[in-house]
């Protein structure tokens, strides 16, 4: 079985290193080294560095890939047009399994990211900053290379800058979870999809991004955009940030120039050399076939052209004596179990896709394979995050990429192989922990109320989808995408409130008796009869 990587391995770098320099000298750039290494970088107009990022093609690294250019000018603006300061945060939260970049760049080099976001935060007259971590190692660092520069928290500093610390959940990673529990809310994704350019902490324009992205930016700041270019390929250039793990003899974070073919990476780390495939992009990636890997090089434009995805630079190869559809069943769980629990498309659907996977191995035949491919389908665009998406997709490219191995499950004995674990996991099913603002650890996750809708009263009025964004969205007709769901167990009041305001009675609450989470007693669970009588009285 795989192990779960450590916050930092072993750091390799092809060519000559940007993000990585001084790795070779300490272990721990603080500031005077940091400025020996990089030296001073001076600072930029707001116009001038969004024509910088521009000039270098400068992408966010978190996985979603969005121009940062165009999100600077897009916050600068809005910040201008609403008269009020802009915020800068940080997304250092990192919460995959099979990701340590961020990690390691937090670790090792963080006045390098600092220097980034305080550019940013410069140029655009921002005067709070935030850096949002995860893990206990990325908050000391981070926290030491705030105390370093003299940044503080405190009322009537210049700028206001602090590390906020979220659960490790795949969901804490989403933007709008970031921005939510920054403003003291649960850090899971609010039921609405909000710009955080136009609004984000406390309502004011935030500029957003993950911690390779203001590290890209300062190297690019210090050396110039010709001299950037010079590393990498023309239409995506400068260094990316991998974790190769998986199958590997050495699991590493490594820093390469855009355009080394992806063979020679897994080399580097000891992957076999003719791995049965190549997961891309990590746990929201794709996986690619042995021949199409040799064909690959790093890049976004050419893994995406080759059927694969740059996503979050996470790199996983299996060898050819394990069951490749084992090992997706395994991310496969994984992925349902780390669920907010509050939209019926993820903490519905995503165990209903495990669950298919699963009969696909045990024999289940046609029949299961076509599940798995509506659920799938089902779960897409409908989420109030990215996790279904990139879940769907996912186990969707799983069913693309072995179809020798699908063919066996479906229609024979299965392919023989046992499942050897060499894809590395959190221990699944944990609730949140730590949540910030004054929630406590039992405020998070699902609870034991279920609501309900009776469609034979529903009249499409909408109202639920407004006051319980967490668990209802309506469809293009208007009437409520779920029939059913648990409801997170901090929005226990607002689903209480839902039921008494519908018009239309059609929503009731009930306790959950095969919940695992412990009844609460500050709730009242509302039979159908007993809901109406109260709702009755209530008018």
């Amino acid at each position: 079985m795989n192990e779960a990587l450590p916050d930092v391995p072993e750091v390799r770098v092809v060519g000559l290193p940007q993000l990585t320099s001084g790795f070779d000298l300490v272990e721990r750039l603080d500031l005077p080294m940091h400025l020996k290494v990089h030296g001073p970088l001076e600072p930029m107009g707001g116009e001038q560095l969004a024509g910088l990022a521009e000039a270098i093609g400068l992408k966010g690294r978190g996985g979603a890939g969005f121009p940062f250019a165009k999100k600077l000018r897009s916050v600068a603006e809005s910040a201008i047009s609403k008269g009020i300061r802009p915020v800068v945060v940080v997304n250092g939260s990192e919460d995959e399994p099979a990701c340590r970049k961020d990690t390691v760049l937090i670790n090792r080099a963080p006045h390098l990211i600092l220097d980034g976001a305080l550019l940013a935060a410069e140029a655009m007259g921002a005067r709070t900053l935030v850096i949002g971590v995860t893990r206990e190692s990325t908050q000391r660092s981070m926290e030491a290379a705030l105390a370093e520069r003299g940044l503080s928290d405190r009322r009537g500093s210049p700028l206001r800058a602090r590390v906020q610390r979220n659960p490790v959940r795949m969901v804490t990673g989403a933007a709008a979870s970031l921005i939510r529990s920054i403003d003291g809310g649960p850090a899971i994704p609010p039921g609405r999809k909000i710009s955080a350019s136009q609004s984000g902490v406390g309502g004011a324009p935030t500029l957003l991004s993950n911690a390779e992205t203001y590290a890209q930016l300062a190297i690019a700041a210090r050396i110039g955009p010709d001299r950037y270019r010079n590393t990498g390929l023309y239409d995506e250039p400068g260094t990316v940030m991998l974790t190769i793990s998986g199958a590997v003899a050495r699991p590493m974070v490594i820093e390469v120039p855009t355009g080394v073919p992806l063979r020679y990476v897994l080399q580097l780390a000891g992957a076999p050399p003719m791995p049965q495939g190549v997961l891309t992009g990590g746990y929201h990636g794709k996986w690619l076939d042995a021949a199409t890997v040799n064909e690959a090089i790093v890049s976004r434009n050419s893994l995406d052209a080759v059927g694969g995805a740059l996503g979050a630079g996470a790199i996983l190869p299996i060898t050819q004596e394990t069951c490749p559809l084992g090992e997706s069943l395994r991310v496969a769980q994984w992925l349902a179990e780390e669920s907010a629990g509050q939209c019926g498309p993820c903490y519905l659907g995503l165990p209903a896709a495990a669950r298919g996977l699963e009969d696909i191995l045990n024999g289940g035949g046609p029949a299961a394979l076509e599940a798995v491919k509506q659920v799938a389908k089902a779960v897409k665009r409908r989420g109030a995050c990215s996790h279904p998406d990139g879940s769907a997709m996912f186990i969707e490219s799983t069913i693309k990429a072995f179809t020798d191995d699908l063919a066996a499950h479906v229609l024979g004995n299965g392919c023989g192989r046992p499942v050897e674990g060499v894809l590395p996991l959190f221990e699944g099913g944990q609730l949140p922990t730590g949540i910030p603002g004054g929630q406590a650890v039992e405020e998070a996750g699902p609870s034991r109320q279920k609501i309900y809708v009776d469609w034979t009263l529903c009249r499409g009025h909408g109202l639920c989808a407004d006051i319980l964004p967490e668990v209802f969205e309506l469809g293009a007709d208007g009437f409520p995408t779920v029939a059913q769901a648990q409801v997170p167990r901090y929005a226990e009041a607002k689903a209480l409130r839902a039921v008494r305001r519908c018009p239309a009675l059609a929503l009731r609450i009930e306790e959950d008796s095969r919940s695992s989470a412990p009844a609460r007693n500050n709730l009242p669970v509302l039979s159908q009869r007993r809901g109406r009588r109260a709702l009755g009285s209530g008018r």
